[in-house]
């Protein structure tokens, strides 16, 4: 089975940036807008989905 490893890239920068900015501002207590919560979301569920399918055959 083939990686494509454009999408484990792709999905793993989203999965980072989301997290971090999800994660990230909690513990020096800012606040983000909701929207900005809400596209971090998201870019984790974008990101879980491109690593997810970065193989070939049927995704899980």
């Amino acid at each position: 089975m083939a990686t494509d490893n454009r999408k484990v890239i792709l999905g793993a920068l989203l999965l980072f940036v989301s997290t971090a900015l999800i994660l990230g501002t909690g513990p020096i207590d800012v606040a983000i807008p909701a929207v900005a919560a809400g596209i971090a979301a998201l870019g984790l569920a974008a990101g879980a989905l491109l690593v997810g399918t970065s193989e070939d055959g049927r995704p899980v």
